[in-house]
This record gives structure tokens, C-alpha cells and sequence, in this order.
């Protein structure tokens, strides 16, 4: 059910990072609220993409999943 929340989160999310040329792709949700994405395209190499991680991604996950505990890039 969480993964499921957090796809929605991220669909949101996606067509204004392809706007930009990235993007990003869901690797895992573990059971103790940690969200394991992917920053692809632009995203991939971008000197901004930690506050993108963390500011943009993280933050939007957290507000509509509130058990997520954390999201890293892998």
C-alpha cells in the first residue's frame, strides 16, 4: 500500500523533471520507511540534484506519506 502511495507522489512529480530533462525512477520502499530512488536523465549529474532529492522529492513523499522516514538516491 505505501509503494502505491509513493508512485502516485512521484508521478506527480515526473513531468516537471522531464520538463528540465531528468527524472526519476522508484528502486525500492523498504518495510522501515526508507524510499530508495534513481535520479536519471539531466537529474543524474545535476550539482542541484541533492536539493532536489531532499527539498523537492523527499519533502512531497513525507507530506502525502507520512510513514516514510527518508528518501535516498541510489
Amino acid at each position: 500500500m505505501m509503494i502505491d502511495k509513493v508512485k502516485s507522489v512521484l508521478n506527480k512529480m515526473r513531468p516537471s523533471l522531464q520538463a528540465d530533462g531528468g527524472d526519476v525512477e522508484l528502486v525500492e520502499v523498504t518495510s522501515d520507511g526508507v524510499v530508495k530512488v534513481r535520479l536519471m536523465g539531466a537529474c543524474k549529474g545535476c550539482m542541484m540534484s541533492q536539493m532536489t532529492l531532499k527539498m523537492g522529492i523527499e519533502k512531497a513523499i513525507k507530506q502525502e506519506v507520512p510513514e516514510v522516514k527518508e528518501v535516498i538516491s541510489v
